[in-house]
């Protein structure tokens, strides 16, 4: 029913739609997205070649393929408002991969060298009931660009004047960058969900810059957006300029409050909060010094409408770190973190999605009242990061 209202004529044959099934089951049965381990679950009724071959060479809407499945999931929890989380995650490969889909060379934070590796950049929908990945897309920093940042770097340490060293080339729109990423998939899921009430979107500091904020709000309808700041970001109070971290630490000291988490489970932190004109975006901001019991430093988030309360901010920006929990248990579960088959965007993308909306029975666990799902399933009670926001009972309810 959902097909016939997107795309009337994207349509899978008989033999696309027993092959998909074949390749979610084998993602949810075998952690993992191998035609080989396909095959010998199959006892060799599905062959590899075969296998392989509709992935790479059928004709499937592989695009409509995500919409469809995030409409049905909607649709059965009755999901009608959310926050949208945006947010990316690294995947190394291996050191001389140049196959894989969007491949580039990467720092390795466990051994300090580098890898071919993967960027993915998530859009994750935060609701009251579930939390469901609706957009993605890969990163790639564009080879021109990184050739010239290296090569003005050796001549700007040879001594080379910057009028006598080569001009920065424009960016490939075949390469944007992350943050026109992240403006993309918001403006694809409006388009594709526009019955859904946006009540507000996050990011990381990343994207905590004036143009994607102010351009966030736009296209959600005048939402709430929240992301963070770098200490050393300056603001201007009384005339004068200084830096965030200054300003908290010396004029506006935080104090102690208590904030509950979607689950009921409650934490002590300590928050300051000021609407302050912050530099970098010409423009007045609501800004918050948040720092947890177990935490030594502060980190400071920044949002856009400033009628928000301090409190109904923090309790929000909680819900961010739901996709942390995606990506671990994506990184585990669904093919992204081994033996991935990312020779094609839309393809491998659509394939893990698929999965992720694999549970049996996602209105029987609504029923009972059960935690949220990220990716299909409950949320890790581990993390990649100690946070007391990340775990199973995340975000204000």
């Amino acid at each position: 029913m959902a097909r016939l209202q997107l795309k009337p004529g994207a349509a899978l044959t008989r033999i696309q739609a027993a092959w998909l099934g074949t390749c979610l089951t084998g993602i949810l049965l075998m952690n993992s997205v191998c035609w080989a381990k396909f095959e010998r679950a199959s006892l060799g009724d599905c062959k590899v070649a075969a296998l392989s071959w509709v992935f790479r060479k059928a004709s499937i809407p592989w695009d409509w393929l995500l919409r469809v499945s995030v409409v049905l999931i909607l649709k059965r929890y009755g999901i009608t408002e959310g926050v949208l989380a945006f947010d990316e995650s690294d995947r190394a490969r291996s050191k001389s991969t140049k196959r894989i889909y969007k491949v580039y060379k990467q720092k390795h934070k466990g051994s300090g060298g580098y890898v071919n590796g993967q960027t993915i950049v998530l859009l994750l929908l935060v609701t009251s009931s579930i939390t469901v990945p609706v957009g993605f897309f890969f990163y790639m920093p564009d080879p021109a660009l990184k050739q010239w940042d290296k090569e003005d770097k050796r001549l700007k340490k040879s001594g080379i004047a910057r009028k006598d060293r080569p001009i920065k080339p424009e960016r490939d729109s075949a390469y944007p960058t992350k943050t026109e990423i992240a403006l993309g998939l918001l403006k694809e899921f409006k388009v594709a969900h526009s019955l859904i009430k946006i009540k507000g979107v996050l990011a990381d500091a990343l994207y905590g810059e004036k143009a994607f904020m102010d351009e966030a709000a736009k296209e959600s309808g005048g939402s709430q957006v929240i992301s963070q700041l770098r200490k050393n970001q300056n603001i201007e109070y009384r005339g004068r300029i200084r830096s965030v971290e200054s300003y908290f630490n010396s004029i506006n000291k935080g104090i102690d409050q208590i904030i509950r988490v979607r689950g009921g489970k409650e934490f002590k932190v300590t928050v300051s909060s000021a609407r302050l004109k912050v530099s970098s975006h010409s423009k007045k901001r609501f800004v918050i010094a948040l720092k947890y019991d177990c935490e030594n430093d502060y980190r400071y988030l920044v949002a856009t409408d400033l009628t928000w309360r301090t409190q109904d901010i923090i309790q929000a920006y909680t819900l961010r770190w739901l996709i942390e929990v995606f990506f671990e248990d994506w990184n585990l579960y669904e093919g992204w973190g081994r033996e991935a088959k990312q020779l094609d965007e839309a393809r491998g993308v659509a394939i893990f999605a698929k999965a992720c909306f694999g549970h049996p029975s996602p209105s029987k666990q609504q029923k009972l009242n059960a935690t949220t799902y990220a990716s299909g399933g409950p949320d890790s009670s581990s993390s990649p990061r100690p946070d007391p926001t990340r775990g199973r009972n995340i975000g204000s309810k």
